[in-house]
């Protein structure tokens, strides 16, 4: 007998007949003898209709009561899946984020977890039922509701999976797996049989939306098997684990990002310590920053450009132009047309020329790189985001010719 656990988001549970196809999923690896835990988000676009419902009533409304509303849609769901899988015949039990023992800190929105207490998850498996949870969310020290922020479900269930030790624990999206690019706009887009950790956090952070971030980093941290695969169909997914038995393929994937601001700061005080103080206040207001270049300094000045997600934008200007008095009268430009273009694989460190072929499929569609960013298993650069589809086009031809 194993342990899994099935993540379903929200697209997979869309409508009745999603969530009773999802039911047969479930049903079907519960009636081959498995424990099965199902994690699940708020159906379709349900977090979206309701954060456009909060704003028709108080666009200034506290963090906390949108978690407190927010986290209503995947109560519904739970009860809505429970209800198809009793039609299926099979004993089930649907819990929230605090009945299945998930504590979190009080960072309303995004909070992070901090304990999983399963007690009551493994008392109704023992009892031979299928444990249906909501994802996204927890319960504080206040015993306040608190979400996990987007892709907060994908945590939900590593988390789950890691604490229940679970044998694998599958994750299915509206794709097949994970590809080297987003099959749904570049057609030769190739899907990976298997992924490292290490690879697959990078792809989630640069962009690539089929799993979450955070959910990797648990993953790799607690080793916790994943499976990418469709609730649409059965062909067999893409497995992440730490170490891949195929061999190393130059690249794993290309991404991309558009919700990018691009910030420069002009005529900067070429002094020692006013990087510090300007990231520092950045960092005071949770404004993440990306990729930095900073000019040679002239004339006692320098030019200091930085990227950061365009949600963050209106916060860096203001604390830049408020927060440090050096900065007073210099010029600061905001740019949000921004794009970051990424390619990924472990394989790249052992293969000299690969940036220059990325730029090389740049220059051959006449798109300029504005910033540049590299690590041992990434290179990433900054384009104006009209460029950004055919950029990926582009560059995943360059390193995946149809054949």
């Amino acid at each position: 007998m194993s342990l899994i656990v099935q993540k379903f988001g929200g697209s997979s549970v869309a409508n009745a007949e999603r969530v009773r196809n999802v039911a047969r999923i479930v049903t079907d690896c519960y009636r081959a003898g498995n424990q099965v835990v199902v994690v699940v988000s708020a159906q379709g676009d349900t977090t979206d209709d309701l954060i456009e419902k909060a704003a028709e009533i108080n666009p200034k409304a506290s963090k906390r009561e949108m978690d407190m509303l927010l986290s209503s849609g995947e109560q519904i769901s739970i009860a809505l899946l429970a209800m198809a899988i009793e039609a299926e015949h099979c004993p089930v039990t649907s819990l929230l984020g605090w009945q299945a023992g998930f504590s979190t800190n009080s960072a309303y929105g995004s909070a992070r977890i901090k304990t999983v207490d399963a007690a009551r998850v493994k008392a109704e498996l023992d009892n031979n039922h299928i444990v249906v949870v909501a994802g996204f969310q927890g319960l504080n020290r206040y015993d306040d509701i608190t979400t996990l922020g987007r892709g907060g479900s994908d945590t939900s269930a590593v988390a789950l999976a890691a604490v229940l030790h679970a044998d694998r624990c599958q994750i299915f999206t509206d794709v097949e797996g994970v590809y080297t690019a987003d099959p749904r706009k570049v057609k030769n887009a190739r899907k990976l049989k298997e992924i490292t950790y290490d690879e697959m956090l990078e792809l989630a952070t640069l962009g690539a939306q089929v799993l979450n971030n955070r959910s990797v980093e648990m993953a790799k941290k607690y080793n916790v098997e994943l499976e990418v695969l469709s609730s649409l169909t059965k062909a067999p997914g893409t497995i992440v684990r730490e170490v891949t038995n195929v061999e190393k393929m130059l690249l794993r994937g290309v991404t991309k990002d558009t919700n990018i601001a691009r910030i420069s700061i002009i005529g900067v005080p070429d002094t020692p310590g006013i990087a510090f103080k300007i990231f520092s206040k950045l960092a005071a207001k949770n404004v993440n920053v990306d990729v930095i270049l900073q000019s040679i300094g002239r004339d006692g000045t320098k030019d200091i450009t930085f990227t950061t997600s365009a949600d963050h934008a209106e916060t860096a200007v203001d604390v830049l132009r408020t927060s440090i008095s050096e900065l007073a009268g210099k010029q600061i430009l905001c740019d949000e047309g921004a794009a970051k273009i990424s390619i990924v694989g472990a394989g790249m460190e052992s293969h000299p020329g690969t940036a220059a072929k990325m730029f090389e499929a740049l220059y051959e569609i006449n798109v300029n790189i504005q910033m540049i960013s590299t690590s041992e298993i990434k290179i990433s650069v900054i384009i104006d985001k009209e460029d950004a589809d055919k950029a990926v086009e582009a560059i995943h031809a360059k390193f995946f010719p149809e054949v």
